[in-house]
């Protein structure tokens, strides 16, 4: 369980969570840290911020209505099979 002390600002607020990354994407991200001379937590903050709104777009996982996003993943072209 997290303690928040009341009263706090929750901007400075900062709580340790232990994320998981494939290693290729953490080799990536460790790279782009070091090119900006940031912390990888920098960069995936400012990644999140970048992507929250597209992301918000997906569907819960308990959402009836299918796995795909609608227009965001586009069904595979077949017109070059077709000639």
């Amino acid at each position: 369980m997290t303690r928040v002390e009341t009263g706090s600002d929750s901007k400075s607020d900062k709580r340790k969570q232990s994320v998981y990354f494939p290693v290729d994407m953490l080799d990536e991200i460790q790279k782009e840290a070091i090119r900006q001379d940031r912390t990888v937590s920098w960069i995936v903050q400012r990644a999140w911020k970048i992507a929250r709104d597209e992301i918000l777009l997906y569907p819960s996982i308990n959402d009836p209505s299918g796995d795909e996003v609608q227009g965001l993943i586009s069904p595979p072209n077949h017109s070059a099979d077709e000639n």
